[in-house]
């Protein structure tokens, strides 16, 4: 299964509690809390379930794991952090409807290849059980849906930046696939402890110089959101990651591991997976055609529409017709109507799948396609023509605006995220739990926790 199935397992796999001691024991409670963030508690049993998950995604390298206890610690941050986020996802107003859960999981399904019944059959399997699976799928929407809002606040990317980034040269063109360690500081850290996170990070290299793998590396020591998937960043667009990590994995070879980097929020150890793509020149096919478009609205059913279209297309193939004259005087798309259904030049895939299909069925010039059905209505189309067109300066500049609006996404989310912790109430119950960003809960929150 992907990534993204095995994400959403991740908290479900259900581990076996003991029952009950021997009798001279006193019976245990099968649940308890282990930690509270904010409003909401973390129990046991879904600390339990989490660890269990990640232990099985590794159960033929158990030796990449970290000690339990470290790898205990690091899941239990990834519960609070997500309950963080859903409680500012709710209490901002933002809310995930059982149509959107619905199409969430239907999605789920289709990218493993299986219909809902046999998602539901691969559930109970793993013993997870489905109202679980829906509320996680719930979670983890309120999370993206929370996320797209900060980075609605990153804010817009003017020419002038653009300008800026293309004068550096620094507008990269192909995919990298890297590999990441992160050896965290604190905000506002002091040079004891920048030296204490610089000297792990050096040992941690030291490891992996003398045979330790790398993603067992990550996942035993590092700091950053993805470790438990051994630092792994996947394929990347070489202007979605960090200038830094560009600038190392150019002087590295696949397979390659970078020294010790000082970033922003600690040390950083890269390791380039695989390259590909580049290069300077880029040709892209451009269609020129035009259109004929009638809408399907409360008054004109989807089959008028179609018959409508079908009727203009016969006029025009069969009857010689003049297609321009006939759009200018039928279609109902306000920005070509009036050019006589113009469309311009574009790459096939401007105008969404169904369009792209269509001209790619159309084999000579002047061609009109058979009425086919986009999200607004029923068309024709007619190819004028097609041509090779040098993009390289055009897509360069939307490279350097896609790069400049990820970095200010991705450093708005991180900032928020952090300011979110901060300002959030976070204790462990277990003094097994208590580090540096957990306290111990008082009596008062933990009376106030078993309340609800």
């Amino acid at each position: 299964m992907n990534k993204l199935f095995a994400a959403f397992l991740a908290l479900f796999l259900v581990v076996a509690v003991p029952m009950a001691r021997a009798q001279i024991q006193p019976i245990e409670p099968l649940d308890r809390i282990v930690a509270i963030a904010e409003d909401d508690v973390i129990l046991q049993s879904e600390l339990d379930r989490a660890v269990a998950q990640i232990q099985a995604q590794y159960r033929s390298n158990p030796q990449q794991l970290p000690p339990l206890d470290v790898l205990r610690s690091q899941v239990l941050d990834r519960l609070i952090m997500n309950r963080i986020q859903i409680q500012r996802a709710t209490s901002t107003g933002i809310r995930v409807t059982d149509n959107e859960i619905d199409q969430a999981i239907q999605r789920i399904a289709q990218s493993n290849n299986i219909d809902i019944t046999q998602l539901r059959g691969a559930l109970a399997r793993d013993g997870i059980d489905y109202d679980d699976f829906r509320k996680q799928t719930k979670e983890t929407l309120l999370t993206q849906r929370l996320q797209q809002r900060i980075m609605q606040g990153a804010g817009n990317v003017t020419d002038a930046e653009v300008d800026a980034l293309l004068a550096t040269g620094n507008v990269k063109t192909g995919e990298i696939h890297l590999a990441h360690i992160l050896i965290a500081t604190p905000e506002n850290a002091s040079v004891d402890q920048i030296k204490t996170a610089k000297d792990k990070a050096d040992d941690v290299k030291k490891q992996i110089d003398g045979g330790l793998d790398f993603a067992a590396a990550a996942i035993r020591y590092s700091n950053a959101q993805d470790a438990l998937e051994g630092g792994d960043l996947q394929w990347r667009p070489a202007n979605a990651l960090p200038e830094a990590f560009v600038q190392i994995a150019e002087t590295l070879a696949p397979g390659q591991v970078s020294q010790v980097i000082r970033g922003p929020n600690g040390f950083h150890i890269i390791k380039v997976v695989d390259k590909r793509g580049g290069g300077s020149k880029q040709l892209v096919t451009e269609y020129h055609a035009r259109h004929i478009m009638i809408p399907v609205t409360e008054l004109v059913s989807s089959a008028e529409a179609q018959k409508t279209v079908a009727d203009l297309r016969r006029r025009i193939v069969d009857g010689k017709e003049d297609f321009a004259k006939l759009a200018k005087e039928y279609s109902k798309d306000p920005p070509t109507a009036n050019l006589g259904g113009d469309m311009g030049w574009f790459p096939i895939d401007r105008f969404g799948t169904a369009v792209a299909t269509t001209l790619g069925s159309l084999k000579a010039n002047n061609e009109v396609s058979q009425p086919f059905q986009t999200d607004v209505g029923w068309h024709i189309l007619q190819l004028l023509g097609k041509r090779e067109s040098d993009r390289t300066v055009e897509n360069q500049r939307e490279q350097a605006r896609e790069l400049i609006r990820q970095r200010k996404a991705e450093d708005e989310i991180e900032s928020t995220l952090r300011q979110f912790r901060s300002d959030s109430y976070i204790c462990a119950v277990d003094p097994v739990y208590v580090t540096k960003e957990r306290q111990t809960c008082s009596g008062a929150a933990i009376k106030k926790a078993e309340s609800k």
